[in-house]
């Protein structure tokens, strides 16, 4: 097992190149593929590198793979362990279950239930065990000094790191002539792997980190603050309080510019994904895109390329982020109205709304305790509309019928 606490040496190319001949033939070559929708729209030219596409749907099949490759005979007979909310989990209970090794995965009690079917349907053991992810892997620690197993980190060590590096090398083969290279950041294996190759192979090409705003660990330590995160977070595959020592001390010697994004900016990157590219991404595996959304001044007019680097997201976040961003931009609204209780109101308000061209999704409809008379009642609409300009149109065709419109 690596010791992270002796000297840092920084991970090399030649450790990179040697992970992706060590790993080829288990872990996919994913596609870097160009969206022209998601191009217009952040005005920049996105290359997306597709690692969603991976058998347990993230990235972290690299690192796993590389590290797991590297395992000696006493180290498979005794077996591993390691401490992750998902995805990390996962590739390593895949690689170990096709090296024949027997794994442990500890995971915070919160974890959502499919990832943990899934971390077993590889035949690991998993202990659900804290309340966060450093509470999780003190137990790991434990775990693994008690039973003698080896510790598979998920981003503080050199053949992780190595491993992970691998995308980066995949997208400068495919796309030598990029302007930036930007990447999702929670532990910092990722993006530290990206920025060693990109600092060998195409030095002064700028290689940046994104968090998100409640957990930017990676941004203060890089910028010698205390580390103080915490919130809840869509993006929770980058929620990290702990950072790796390997890989801060590599970005802080690279130079390497952490940015630090909004929510809701990962929201919206979530939904371009999936309208404009077809791509399904989860929070942290949108993080890319959201930095490239949320900073245009760095990006605009350039060639750019970011790692959609998971696609595991629970189907009903997924469409209620979608119905979110509806929301916002104007795709649905939501109208209040206090209507008269007697025959007919509702067709002729379904009538109004159909004239212009709007589709009613959900009407509530409450008479007895929420109107402000027992004359009337009131009613609550979801339409689905092209656009701004069609919603206004619908509230004013309502208005017309001297109904009171309220938008919620």
């Amino acid at each position: 097992m690596s010791d992270v606490t002796a000297p840092l040496r920084p991970v090399t190319l030649a450790q990179v190149r040697a992970a992706a001949e060590r790993i080829a033939g288990t872990v996919l070559r994913t596609p870097l593929v160009a969206s022209h929708a998601v191009s217009r729209v952040a005005g920049a030219e996105v290359l997306l590198k597709l690692d969603n596409l991976h058998p347990t749907g993230a990235f972290k099949e690299r690192g796993a793979a590389n590290r797991m490759a590297l395992l000696s005979a006493r180290e498979r007979e005794a077996g591993v362990i390691a401490m992750s909310a998902g995805n990390h989990a996962q590739a390593v209970a895949r690689h170990a279950h096709l090296l024949g090794v027997v794994a442990t995965i500890v995971m915070p009690r919160f974890t959502p239930a499919t990832k943990v079917v899934r971390t077993e349907s590889w035949g690991a053991r998993v202990v659900l065990h804290g309340e966060t992810l450093a509470e999780a892997a003190a137990h790991a620690h434990g775990l693994a000094l008690r039973e003698g197993l080896v510790f598979v980190h998920p981003y503080d060590d050199p053949e992780v790191v190595a491993g992970q590096g691998t995308l980066a090398l995949e997208i400068l083969e495919d796309a030598p002539d990029l302007d930036a290279l930007v990447i999702p950041t929670g532990g910092g294996g990722l993006v530290a792997g990206c920025a060693a190759v990109v600092s060998a192979l195409r030095p002064g090409m700028p290689v940046f980190g994104v968090e998100v705003e409640g957990y930017p660990a990676m941004a203060q330590r890089l910028a010698g603050q205390p580390v103080a995160v915490g919130g809840p977070t869509i993006a929770e595959g980058i929620a990290v309080r702990d950072v790796g020592e390997l890989p801060a001390a590599m970005l802080q010697q690279l130079g390497t510019e952490v940015l630090v994004v909004p929510e809701r900016a990962v929201e919206r990157a979530i939904v371009l994904l999936a309208e404009g590219a077809k791509v399904v991404a989860e929070g942290a595996g949108a993080a890319g895109l959201a930095a490239i959304l949320a900073f245009p001044e760095r990006f605009a007019g350039k060639r750019v390329a970011t790692p959609v680097c998971g696609g595991n997201i629970d189907p009903r976040i997924l469409a209620n982020v979608l119905l979110r961003e509806m929301l916002r931009d104007g795709r649905i609204l939501r109208l209040h109205l206090d209507i008269p209780d007697r025959p007919g109101v509702l067709a002729d308000i379904s009538t109004r709304v159909a004239s212009v061209g709007g589709n009613v999704i959900e009407v509530s409809h409450r008479r007895l305790f929420a109107a402000p008379s027992v004359q009337t009642a009131e009613l609550e609409l979801m339409v689905e509309v092209r656009d701004t300009a069609q919603g206004n149109a619908i509230v004013a065709a309502l208005e017309a019928g001297s109904y009171v419109v309220r938008r919620g």
